[in-house]
This record gives C-alpha cells, sequence and structure tokens, in this order.
C-alpha cells in the first residue's frame, strides 16, 4: 500500500527536481506550445491572482460572484478587440479545443435541416474540429487546401449544401500560418443561411494588432463565432479561452440545463461543470495590467521578431518559408528550387536546431484528399521574448542549416526497413492484428519507441507518421502516449 508522508520541503525540492526535465517556459527556447511575454511582472500578477482564487468553484458563479464579475470583464475587452458589438455575447472556456468543441455543440443544436449534421472546413482546421465533430456527432467534410496552405474560397463555396450546420476557417492555420479568406467565405455562408466560426485561437489577441490584414473577426458579415486563447498571445497560464458568439439565441445553445435529478439544477455553458478560477482570474488581471496599448507594444515585438526571422529563412540556401504567413508564426519546407546538394530537410534541421538549445515543432507530408500533398515542414512560434534571443536563435538556424545541408530526408517507404524485413511484415499486416495494448506495445518495441520515451531525433519518428496509414499510427501514438501516464 503506497503512504505518503512526506514534509513540505520534501515535496517541493521533489516537484523542482521533476520540473528540471521539462522543456524550459520561458526564455525563448521552445518555439511552441508556451507564449513567453518576457515581463516577470506579468508572471509575478498572473501567479498572485491565482493564489487568491484558489479555493473558489467555478461551476457556480452566483455563490462565487467574482466569477461573473471576471468573466464580464474578459468578455467585453475581447468583444471589442474582435470587432464584435452589444449582439455578441460569450464564455471563459478551459482552452482553444473547448472553445471549438462548444463552437460546433452550438451549431449542431441550432441546425434545422435534414439527415445527419456536416462540419464543412479546409484540410488546415486545427485537429480540435476532428475532435469535436467525433464527440458531437457531426459528419467532417474536409476541402484541399492549396499549395499555399490557404482555404480554397471556390471549393469551399462549392461544399455548402443542404446539411452543413457549420464551417469553419481559420485566423490563422496552425500548421503555415495561413490567413483564411474570411470575408469571401463568410459572405457565401450568410447567404446561405449557415454558420461560420472563425478558429482564432492562435492569433485572436495578436492580429488585432498586426499591420496591414483584411478583415478576418467579427466585424465581417457572416461571422457567426470566433474563438481566441488567452494562454496564447494573451499570456494567461493554460488553461483560458474565449468563445464569442453572435447572437443570445444562438449562443443558449451552447449551454447544458438540467433540473432531472434531485440534487442542485445544473446549468453549464461549458463542457466542465466543477472547474478552477484560476486561469480565469489570471487572465483577467492580464488584461487589466496591459489594457490595450501593453497588448500591442508585444505585438509589435513578435512583429519585429517575425520579420527578422523570415529574412533569416530566406537567407538560408535549401529552406524556405511555406506559403505567405500572418501572425508571428511560420512553417520552413525545402526549398524544392535549389539543387539537392543544396536542399535542406527541414526536420534534420529541426533536430540540429535542438542541438543548439532551441526546440522547433516536426510536421508530417499530409496526403489531402484529391491526392495533393503539403510537404513536410518545421513550426515555429514567435514570442515577445524572442527579440531577446534573435542573435542567437539566428545563428543556430543558420548553422543548424549548414550542418544538414545536401543530407537527403528520411524516405517514409524506407523507414521500415527492406521489404521482407520483419518490421516491414508485422506491419504490412497492421489492418489484421488485434488493436489492443500488448500489441501496440510490440510495435513500438520492434520501433524502439517503448519504454524509454522518444529518441533525441524526430526526424525518424516523422518518417514513420508518414509512412504508416493513420489509422495505424493514432493507434501507436494513443499506446506510446498512454505509457508515459502508467504507473
Amino acid at each position: 500500500m503506497i503512504q505518503f508522508a512526506a514534509t513540505a520541503e520534501e515535496i517541493l525540492h521533489e516537484l523542482a527536481t521533476l520540473r528540471a526535465a521539462d522543456a524550459p517556459t520561458h526564455g525563448g527556447k521552445v518555439l511552441s506550445y508556451v507564449y513567453d511575454s518576457g515581463l516577470a511582472a506579468l508572471d509575478d500578477l498572473a501567479a498572485a491572482a491565482m493564489l487568491a482564487v484558489q479555493p473558489l468553484n467555478g461551476l457556480d458563479p452566483t455563490t462565487f460572484t467574482s466569477v461573473a464579475a471576471m468573466e464580464r470583464d474578459v468578455i467585453a475587452f475581447t468583444r471589442e478587440l474582435l470587432g464584435g458589438d452589444e449582439d455578441v455575447v460569450g464564455t471563459v472556456t478551459s482552452g482553444g479545443t473547448e472553445s471549438c468543441m462548444l463552437a460546433v455543440k452550438t451549431a449542431r443544436e441550432n441546425f434545422r435541416g435534414q439527415g445527419a449534421p456536416r462540419l464543412l472546413a479546409p484540410a488546415s482546421v486545427h485537429a480540435a474540429f476532428h475532435k469535436a465533430a467525433h464527440y458531437f456527432g457531426l459528419t467532417l467534410e474536409l476541402v484541399p487546401v492549396g499549395p499555399d496552405g490557404r482555404a480554397d474560397a471556390t471549393a469551399m463555396i462549392t461544399a455548402m449544401v443542404p446539411g452543413v450546420a457549420l464551417v469553419v476557417i481559420s485566423a490563422p492555420s496552425y500548421p503555415h500560418a495561413i490567413l483564411d479568406p474570411v470575408t469571401e467565405i463568410a459572405a457565401a455562408a450568410q447567404a446561405k443561411g449557415i454558420d461560420l466560426h472563425v478558429d482564432a485561437c492562435i492569433g485572436g489577441l495578436v492580429l488585432p494588432f498586426w499591420p496591414d490584414l483584411p478583415a478576418w473577426d467579427l466585424a465581417v458579415p457572416g461571422v457567426t463565432s470566433i474563438s481566441a486563447d488567452l494562454h496564447k498571445y494573451g499570456y494567461a497560464p493554460k488553461g483560458a479561452s474565449v468563445l464569442l458568439t453572435r447572437g443570445r439565441d444562438r449562443q443558449r445553445a451552447q449551454y447544458f440545463a438540467s433540473t432531472s435529478w434531485p440534487g442542485y439544477p445544473v446549468v453549464n455553458p461549458t463542457l466542465l461543470g466543477s472547474k478552477s478560477a484560476a486561469p480565469l482570474a489570471a487572465a483577467w488581471a492580464i488584461i487589466k495590467f496591459l489594457g490595450t496599448a501593453g497588448f500591442a507594444e508585444l505585438a509589435t515585438s513578435c512583429h519585429r521578431s517575425t520579420g527578422a526571422l523570415l529574412e533569416t529563412v530566406a537567407g538560408i540556401e535549401g529552406l524556405a518559408v511555406a506559403g505567405n504567413p500572418t501572425g508571428p508564426l511560420f512553417a520552413v519546407a525545402v526549398d524544392e528550387g535549389v539543387p539537392e546538394a543544396g536542399r535542406i530537410d527541414p526536420h534534420h534541421w529541426a533536430d540540429r536546431l535542438k542541438s543548439y538549445g532551441f526546440t522547433a515543432q516536426l510536421q508530417p507530408a499530409f496526403i489531402q484528399s484529391d491526392g495533393s500533398v503539403l510537404p513536410r515542414t518545421t513550426h515555429l512560434t514567435i514570442t515577445p521574448v524572442t527579440e531577446s534571443r534573435l542573435p542567437e536563435l539566428q545563428q543556430a538556424m543558420i548553422q543548424a542549416g549548414a550542418d544538414v545541408r545536401g543530407v537527403p530526408g528520411i524516405d517514409p517507404h524506407q523507414v521500415l526497413g527492406p521489404a521482407d524485413g520483419p518490421m516491414a511484415a508485422l506491419l504490412a499486416g497492421a489492418a489484421q492484428l488485434p488493436r489492443n495494448s500488448a500489441t501496440a506495445r510490440q510495435i513500438l518495441g520492434a520501433m524502439g519507441l517503448n519504454g524509454g520515451g522518444l529518441p533525441s531525433a524526430m526526424a525518424p519518428v516523422l518518417a514513420l507518421v508518414e509512412a504508416l496509414p493513420s489509422g495505424v499510427t493514432e493507434w501507436l501514438l494513443t499506446e506510446l502516449l498512454a505509457e508515459l501516464l502508467e504507473p
């Protein structure tokens, strides 16, 4: 039987030891997942605000009225920032995935068509919408994007047939930072009476301050909802996001309410019932502290750094920026326009960049439903703290490129070994294998991926993702991640 009786000092020491193994959340070394403002005072303020509301339960703002007051302030701020009027109402959620799922749930509840409701989106849409369609029983229809990753407005509009409950587009998309043609697609959706959601989870708190953008937010007619993450460029701790919806009657379908049990009436605007008020309090405090001018100043820093890094990539022979990115993020691909000896595989480049202290995010090649292929890329997210690291990061990017220039990318068709080898034979029959934990562990073990975590070089892992059918990859990755959490 497990028995714990450690002192506070011992517990905190153990926690510090565990944290020492984490990727650094501050300092600009990790170019995804974390959003460092570079302002220590902001972190201190957020921590103090979270501590102040630690005992509260956000389930019931009629009992803990501070929760309602803070949420009203956050919604008012983001509504004005994102072009909403008094007809726009909103909710603070636990993160972008919950905001996206609630937007889909709302559209499903309001759907008045025949048959199973459909969710229409470009292939670049965030996987949260795959999850939402799966959870809420919508048919997901993905429309291929152009070679630059941008939603094809004509194809999207053509696909707006009866049965579509919601159209989703991105501002910008996460993989390649592409701003979809919001005005054109929203106008068509409005004309057809279809709700349209703008996924601005990553861009919502920074694009309002980005120069020279076409209209993309709630000011665009036809946009019926928008999501924006407070824990991204709102610099709040995880997890806090905002979902704004046009029209009170439309938004009320987001709620779940029940008095059909002998306990207290349950009325939830979110998927969570009991929930911490801490991320909300931190986001509220940061918004009060920074104000519009403070957010604009941090966005300007991001803009300078992003521009400088785009120029750096342009100067590295063998690499190219994917598409025409918008906002403080972009993806890097191989430059197919140079001879093979001068090309740089973006996955080898990312692995080498990590050896210089910077962690970027590898993204596999993706085959669309029309057979076209979006090439493998490496994703970088830029934050205000990046500016203090620019010379070091630029030099690392250049040197990493020089180190792996001409090194062939890993061929996904060869990564499994010889066609008559044990790994290829095992996976050739994967469709007939029992989908259980033991079989998955056997395969992962043969790949050298179970028990010891992921290897230091991620390019071979991403090549496996490209080589295997998505259903097999998802099964194996589920087991790999589940193993990490098992005692």
